[in-house]
């Protein structure tokens, strides 16, 4: 980024309701605005079904006001569901990165030119807890684009982690940055 040119990172994390995106998405815009200083906005949506159904939580990452807080060109789309991937991989940008958990995106679209998989949910479950997969996709969003550091979104989720699982979720920030780093260099 050079002289008065702006940018604007627009990320979309979808999937079902009950993987842990909507969080994921504060903790993402938490990292970016209060522990890097940049200008956020986010916003998120779920179907009626809290568990199951889709949902998503977008978030805009700028080093300007954000003017206009809604998503619609996606720099990155973390699919956690075939159905999520299917339904807004359309809105990902030419050049945007695709980000699925191969576990449940096994059809991947045609066309995308940067797709990851990262094992989150595996990684997860391999941690104890499939619940913290939502932080090891954070991990992994953090080593393949850098659009937040790794300190940054450590400690946003260390701030919201419940009481006596910050090790947890620490074991499986890093279980998801170790992954994206991989899925980078084996790319």
């Amino acid at each position: 980024m050079s002289g008065s040119e702006s940018t604007r990172y627009e990320v979309r994390l979808s999937g079902a309701g009950g993987q842990g995106l909507l969080l994921a998405g504060l903790l993402l815009a938490e990292a970016a605005g209060v522990y890097e200083g940049k200008e956020v906005a986010q916003t998120q949506s779920y179907g009626p079904e809290s568990r199951g159904g889709s949902c998503r939580s977008d978030v805009v990452i700028s080093d300007q006001p954000v003017l206009y807080p809604e998503a619609s060109r996606f720099d990155l789309l973390l699919a956690m569901t075939q159905e999520a991937c299917d339904r807004y991989v359309r809105f990902l940008k030419p050049d945007g990165t695709l980000l699925i958990d191969p576990a449940f995106v096994v059809k991947r679209p045609e066309g995308v030119k940067k797709v990851y998989a990262v094992p989150a949910t595996q990684l997860a479950e391999s941690l104890g807890r499939k619940i913290v997969a939502n932080v090891v996709a954070l991990g992994a969003i953090a080593a393949i684009t850098g659009i937040v550091s790794r300190e940054a979104l450590e400690n946003a989720v260390l701030a919201r982690a419940p009481r006596g699982t910050e090790e947890l979720n620490r074991k499986a920030l890093e279980a998801g940055f170790e992954a994206g780093s991989q899925a980078i260099a084996e790319r």
